[in-house]
């Protein structure tokens, strides 16, 4: 590593950083010796290899993680990779709550990130459901019923705004629940705007 190959919007990341800042020193130097390319995508330290995302590190309020973004593909013989929600299709993350568990994990990291661009290098892909898998929650069927133009709206947004309503309304085990969410979203849906617009 270089310092040609280091990201200068990765060091004002860092630089930034408080809770996490050792951890994702530590992170870096890891997976700069892996020889990727440093970017700095999504508000965070991004990992490539010919171009195509690898890894990211990203800090939450109680860990610090390595995320492979093709992490379903990987074999995970040490059972550490965590998928982050259940709705989450390809990505799993490498999770640390201190310093000292990346120092002493460091050659399995490396063997994780190493196994990763072997991905890339043969050009997998993770299977995404499809569209058509994600079923309608019976709550919005009945406001479908109710309101046809709601449907018509609803099948015009793109399908990634579609997914994310199916998800949100589906989330509560209630009936009354989901059925407030629909009512919340119902409007923005006829305005043809997605959950978060």
């Amino acid at each position: 590593m270089t310092t040609r190959d280091l990201n200068p919007k990765v060091d004002d990341f860092l630089c930034k950083s408080k809770k996490w800042k050792e951890a994702y020193i530590k992170l870096r130097q890891i997976v700069l010796d892996c020889e990727l390319t440093e970017e700095f995508k999504w508000m965070h330290p991004c990992y490539t290899y010919e171009n195509k995302n690898v890894v990211l590190i990203h800090g939450f309020k109680d860990y610090c993680a390595l995320l492979f973004h093709k992490g379903a593909l990987l074999k995970d013989s040490h059972k550490l990779l965590i998928q982050q929600t259940e709705n989450v299709q390809a990505a799993r993350q490498l999770r640390f709550r201190v310093v000292q568990e990346i120092v002493e994990l460091e050659p399995t990291i490396k063997a994780y990130i190493q196994e990763a661009i072997e991905v890339e290098k043969a050009g997998l892909e993770v299977p995404l459901k499809k569209h058509d898998d994600y079923i309608i929650p019976e709550e919005l069927q009945t406001k479908f019923d109710e309101i046809p133009s709601l449907k018509t709206a609803f099948e015009a947004l793109t399908p990634g705004r579609q997914r994310a309503y199916i998800l949100y309304f589906s989330g509560p085990k209630q009936t009354k629940t989901r059925q407030s969410r629909i009512e919340k979203y119902t409007q923005q849906i006829l305005d043809g705007k997605g959950l978060k617009d």
